[in-house]
């Protein structure tokens, strides 16, 4: 039995859990770069019979899925998967398991909350000045969170830590999204606002939305428009949220500051048109890739693979 560890970007897989339980029974192949493209994905994956892969990574869409004729399990860490066609792969008649892991959301809340004090403190501009030998010559001074207002689109569970991080360093935390109502809003540790409101008396946007036809671009050019100068975006969530095109527009015109985590395409290839941009802080998708994130991942995906190899019933994915 052949296994792929798919997309081991960072090199922590093996040391996350222990797999000799499975080297026993298969043989195992370790995939640290991403392939470049789908025929790569097709040739290297054609001859696996068991694929673990990580989520937001490769994608899977059916015509890749229909390219893997050796495939009988598929194990995605976490449970969302919107580059991944499960019912295809159901439909195909290949076995699809999920893990839990940074269900708290504790992970994705605090790079959120360091990417909002990095952007605020300029801490990227002043590591680069003291390591040029300028000390704080050419660095300019950050501003302070405190007494400042944090808008917050999205108060699911991700987004209620957020806030009360934001209560924590004396912020004022609005909230909007398309169902939430100020009941909920106060129960999540935030007032209700709309988004016009939210967009204009923000210094701070953070999203934590789950990407959808209907979230998507949901900052376009309009509400980057409202958006007070200087104010900063944190996105910890999906790029698709934001139009593109427009956050680039307000960062080379230096109307706001952006620290984002998630991009249109991962890896960034070099002449991405973000990389250039002024204004920014920018991080390689590791809202929810910790230490304790990937150790619970994981340790689900063996005793999965351990479950389907047993021919014991599957947990429901």
């Amino acid at each position: 039995m052949k296994i792929a560890v798919l997309d081991d970007w960072q090199h922590e897989a093996r040391a996350a859990a222990d797999w000799s339980a499975l080297e026993q029974r298969a043989e195992l192949t370790f995939f640290h770069e991403p392939f470049a493209s789908e025929d790569e994905a097709a040739g290297r994956l054609r001859e696996f019979e068991i694929i673990l892969a990580m989520r937001e990574r490769t994608p899977f869409p059916d015509s890749l899925i229909a390219r893997l004729p050796a495939l009988r399990l598929f194990n995605l860490t976490g449970r969302r998967a919107g580059l991944v066609d499960m019912a295809a792969m159901r439909a195909r008649g290949i076995s699809v398991t999920t893990t839990g892991g940074g269900d708290s959301g504790a992970a994705t809340a605090e790079l959120a909350l360091a990417l909002m004090l990095g952007a605020a403190r300029g801490l990227v501009a002043g590591d680069a000045a003291i390591r040029r030998g300028q000390f704080q010559s050419g660095t300019a001074a950050g501003g302070e969170l405190d007494g400042k207002t944090l808008g917050i689109i999205g108060l699911g569970r991700i987004g209620q830590r957020v806030a009360r991080y934001g209560g924590a360093l004396g912020m004022r935390v609005l909230a909007w999204s398309q169902n939430l109502t100020p009941e909920q809003a106060q129960a999540g540790g935030a007032q209700w606002a709309d988004k016009t409101e939210l967009l204009r008396s923000s210094d701070v946007i953070s999203l934590h939305l789950v990407l959808s036809a209907r979230t998507a671009k949901i900052l376009d050019a309009a509400a980057f428009a409202l958006l007070k100068p200087g104010a900063i975006v944190v996105n910890t969530s999906r790029a698709g949220l934001i139009d593109q095109a427009a956050l680039l527009d307000a960062l080379h015109e230096r109307r706001i500051f952006a620290a984002l985590d998630v991009f249109d395409q991962e890896p960034l290839p070099p002449d991405a048109p973000i990389l250039a941009a002024p204004n920014t802080l920018l991080t390689p998708h590791i809202g929810y890739g910790t230490r304790e994130t990937f150790a619970d991942f994981y340790r689900q995906s063996i005793a999965n693979v351990l479950t389907f190899l047993d021919g014991a019933p599957l947990p429901a994915a």
